[in-house]
């Protein structure tokens, strides 16, 4: 038991080391502004498209905007 958990160990340590291709520093901080971009967008679209179809959260509140323009 004890020897089939060192060689998983090994083998991993191997694989991590000499087969995986990790990004550099630039390609790690590209991707993270692209992600943290696609992030505030979808947020201030989900914001806008609560915002124009009425849904607040607060009691009274609940239909405004263009759903409460309709109903």
């Amino acid at each position: 038991m004890l020897n089939t958990v060192r060689t998983y160990v090994i083998d991993t340590y191997d694989e991590m080391v000499k087969n995986v291709t990790w990004p550099t520093w630039q390609e790690l901080r590209n991707n993270t502004i692209i992600v943290l971009v696609s992030i505030v967008l979808f947020a201030i679209m989900i914001f806008l498209m609560d915002y124009v179809f009425g849904i607040s959260g607060k009691p009274g509140d609940m239909w405004r905007g263009l759903l409460g323009f309709i109903y």
